[in-house]
């Protein structure tokens, strides 16, 4: 069989849109740039992917989760250092108005989107930070930032976790979140945007003991992209080396091959015990440790933090599953091979004809399985479109019910991979796609 993998990446973009993956943002009134919905399919892959990462990560006895609050006291982010620095060099086209980031295009070259000669204004810094005001009067008192990454909603809540949960080191807190940044050169679809989702864990440690927790949190946050069902040749380490943010002291991304190249997912990096030290200087709470462990001594906790970007992830899961096979041939078939435990719908069931002897048999099926999987009732069109439609919106099993049903209370079970049909007693369905599926 002739196999033709994702290679552009607008190929995906018109299947999101079409099967209701991922729609532009506000789209009726022109849409807002970066800005993506995700649809009902898309919606379902993303809460699939987000209780995979929080059953991983805080289904542990040494971590627990939180959800901060979007909008914080903006002190947060006087500590942090992103209301100083947090900032991208910006430069214009004098001639076309273009923006663009200094450090990623030469400053010397003509004008990528005009082609005019030194056309570029004096590189400034812009800050990245979304600013709104809170309360009724808009003064400088008032204002507010939308949370341009959600660990400082962790490391804000580290004694009241660390106290109420009593936890010892090493202990994790992790968090599901938004997030937001007003990105000069955003784009290639949803892989860098302006309101984006993270799936962070920062690991408090001992000082010390961070390459001992950076081994460990390498393995386990490899093997779970793996788990997902990424190709492991599309997955590589990104070390940091010596360019280092200054806060760190080792650094390490797990990088996908996505049709615009090998580019970041995830980062796992050793923060040292700055976040936290930061916090008790502005704060002038105490933030110390007691390790009753080692004589009552007391410290600020080192961090090793597990980031991952959800939307960046699920663009990884999209790019990977997509395949053509049979390309520009009578047999083409478009399916997006999803792990079952991702696909967005797990069970179609499709009565052959719109017959109510049919109906009912696939209505009563559809009413058993619903109660523990995301099924869709198809009916429209015929068997061959409507198995070609499961296909593409990557769901394992068919389960067609015919006029053979009528007689030997059975139904044909299509697998999505193989297209191997099976004849199955519908009394027998909830157990066989069980088994299938191991959930």
């Amino acid at each position: 069989m002739d196999i033709k993998k994702l290679d552009n990446m607008q190929d995906l973009v018109s299947l999101c849109k079409r099967r209701g993956f991922i729609f532009q943002s506000s789209e009726i009134y022109g849409g807002l740039g970066s800005c993506w919905d995700y649809g009902p399919l898309g919606v379902e892959l993303k809460n699939n992917i987000k209780d995979s990462w929080w059953k991983a990560m805080t289904y542990r006895e040494e971590v627990e989760g939180v959800d901060a609050s979007i909008l914080m006291h903006p002190q947060v982010w006087k500590a942090s250092g992103h209301v100083d620095g947090f900032s991208d060099p910006l430069v214009d086209c004098k001639e076309c108005k273009s923006r663009f980031r200094a450090d990623k295009i030469d400053l010397d070259a003509p004008c990528p989107s005009c082609k005019a000669e030194d056309s570029f204004t004096e590189p400034r810094d812009f800050n990245l930070m979304f600013e709104t005001t809170m309360g009724p009067v808009k003064d400088s008192g008032s204002t507010v930032y939308l949370r341009p990454e959600t660990a400082q909603g962790i490391f804000t809540n580290f004694l009241n976790v660390q106290s109420t949960m009593r936890k010892k080191l090493p202990f994790g807190i992790a968090q599901i979140g938004k997030a937001f940044r007003n990105e000069i050169t955003p784009g290639n679809f949803i892989f860098r945007t302006r309101e984006f989702e993270q799936m962070e864990m920062q690991y408090f440690i001992k000082p010390g003991t961070q390459d001992e927790a950076m081994k460990k949190w390498k393995e386990i946050r490899w093997q779970w992209h793996l788990d997902q069902g990424l190709d492991e040749d599309k997955l590589r380490w990104h070390d940091h080396g010596s360019e280092l943010a200054h806060y760190a002291d080792a650094a390490f991304d797990i990088e996908y091959h996505f049709p615009i190249g090998w580019d970041e997912m995830e980062g796992i990096h050793s923060r040292t015990d700055f976040d936290l030290g930061r916090h008790a200087e502005h704060s002038g709470k105490n933030l110390n440790y007691v390790d009753q462990a080692d004589g009552n001594k007391k410290y600020i906790p080192y961090v090793l933090e597990t980031s991952v970007g959800c939307d960046r992830h699920l663009l990884a899961i999209l790019c990977n599953a997509y395949r053509v096979e049979n390309p520009e041939t009578k047999e083409e078939r478009v399916v997006m091979g999803f792990k079952p435990k991702m696909a967005p719908i797990k069970v179609a069931i499709m009565p052959l004809m719109k017959k109510p002897e049919l109906e009912t048999h696939a209505r009563s099926i559809l009413e058993d399985l619903q109660k523990n999987y995301k099924c869709e009732y198809d009916v429209a069109g015929s068997i061959g479109k409507r198995y070609r439609r499961q296909d593409e919106i990557g769901t394992p099993y068919c389960i067609t019910v015919d006029y053979d049903t009528l007689e030997d209370n059975a139904v044909t079970v299509r697998d999505r991979d193989s297209m191997a049909q099976e004849r199955v007693k519908i009394s027998e369905i909830r157990q066989y796609i069980l088994n299938k599926f191991g959930f």
